[in-house]
């Protein structure tokens, strides 16, 4: 499998266990100890999870949990009048969270990349609507924190 590939397992993954996160309240080490075992790369009744870069998958996840503060303001900076992030679908929630994490904090990956990866994300939970929201909020993140 490719990197870019197992680059974006990794990110679904990462905000599925975002997720699991925020519903569940687990704790991060049991959180990426149960991805490790049973998700990234596993089959669950018959549907094969594509292999994960893992390293990749904890940066996102142990990132997005040390930085929720900033991440959160960046988000609810660029979002419309009277919508504050509590507001936001979940799933939605931790995909602009996922996706402005490694704007803020990974240089290394370009903008465009970053974007296209999370709108990939939100394909697979919501419909056209949604995954226009993600690129305007990723977008006006992207210009605060890359300028």
């Amino acid at each position: 499998m490719s990197r870019a590939r197992a680059r974006s397992a990794a990110r679904l993954a990462a905000v599925q266990a975002l997720y699991q996160r925020e519903m569940e309240n687990t704790p991060l080490a049991q959180l990426l100890h149960e991805f490790h075992l049973h998700r990234l790369g596993a089959t669950i009744e018959d549907a094969t999870y594509a292999d994960a870069e893992v390293d990749f998958f904890d940066d996102v996840v142990k990132g997005v949990d040390a930085r929720l503060q900033e991440i959160d303001a960046a988000i609810a900076a660029n979002l419309g009048e009277g919508w504050t992030i509590d507001r936001l679908d979940r799933a939605l929630r931790q995909i602009l969270r996922a996706g402005s994490y490694e704007l803020l904090a990974r240089p290394d990956i370009p903008t465009g990349s970053v974007i296209s990866e999370y709108l990939d994300v939100a394909h697979a939970f919501f419909d056209r609507k949604e995954k226009k929201f993600v690129n305007g909020v990723l977008d006006a993140v992207a210009k605060a924190v890359r300028a």
